[in-house]
C-alpha cells in the first residue's frame, strides 16, 4: 500500500463520518459541541475516519495504538499491514475551537521541538528510532480558516523536520462541505519519513 492511498482514505473517511453528525462530548468537561467531525478528539476523528472510508482501506490491515517495539510505553497511532508495513503517527490540526475562537496551544502539537510535547515534528524522530521495520510517516489532518489557513504551519513543520528527516510528500488531499459551522474545510497531509 502507499502512503497516498491511506491520504485519500483519510479524506473520504472525514467527509462521510462528518455526514453521520457525529456530536463530540467533552472527556473531562462533559460538554456537548456541535454536530460535525470537527470538534473531536484527534483519536476519535482517526476512528471515525477511518471507520467511514471510502477508498479501499477495508483491504488492509489497520492496527491502532500499537506500542513501539524499541519504546513499549510509547503507542503508534496507526500500524498498517502489520509491523513490517505502516507505522503512522497522525496529528490534528485545528486552530479554532468549537465556539470560533482561537486555540492558543494548538502549534505546539506540531511544531514543539520538545519530545514532551508529542508533537509532529517530535514524532519524526520518534518513528525512525521506534523499532518497527516497516516503512514510516507523518500525517496531518488539518482544518483550514480564511483567517487562519493551514499552508503556512505545514511549510513550517516541513522547515523544521526536514532539518532533521528526509521527508516525501504525498499529494494533501483537501475535503470541503462540512456541516460544522467552524470546521467546514481541510485538508490531509502525509510524508514518508527516512533518515538524513
Amino acid at each position: 500500500m502507499e502512503l497516498q492511498r491511506l491520504i485519500v482514505g483519510l479524506a473520504s473517511g472525514i467527509v462521510a463520518a462528518d455526514s453521520r453528525s457525529p456530536i463530540a462530548v467533552g472527556q473531562r468537561s462533559g460538554r456537548v459541541f456541535q454536530p460535525g467531525i470537527g470538534p473531536h478528539s484527534e483519536s476519535e476523528t482517526i476512528t471515525l475516519a477511518l471507520e467511514e472510508s471510502c477508498a479501499g482501506l477495508e483491504e488492509v490491515r489497520l492496527d491502532r495504538e500499537v506500542p513501539y517495539p524499541a519504546v513499549p510505553r510509547s503507542r503508534c497511532d496507526l500500524i498498517i499491514d502489520g509491523t513490517t508495513g505502516w507505522a503512522v503517527e497522525i496529528k490534528l490540526l485545528r486552530l479554532l475551537g468549537d465556539n470560533g475562537l482561537k486555540n492558543d496551544n494548538m502549534l505546539m502539537h506540531i511544531l514543539s521541538p520538545y519530545p514532551a510535547d508529542h508533537s509532529a515534528l517530535t514524532d519524526c524522530s520518534k518513528l525512525l528510532r521506534s523499532g518497527f521495520e516497516g516503512r514510516k510517516a507523518i500525517v496531518i489532518i488539518g482544518y483550514d480558516y480564511d483567517a487562519f489557513p493551514l499552508s503556512p504551519t505545514v511549510r513550517a513543520f516541513e522547515l523544521l523536520a526536514s532539518s532533521e528527516v528526509k521527508l516525501q510528500a504525498a499529494e494533501p488531499v483537501p475535503f470541503d462541505g462540512l456541516i460544522h459551522p467552524v470546521h467546514r474545510r481541510g485538508a490531509v497531509f502525509g510524508w514518508e519519513l527516512n533518515a538524513r
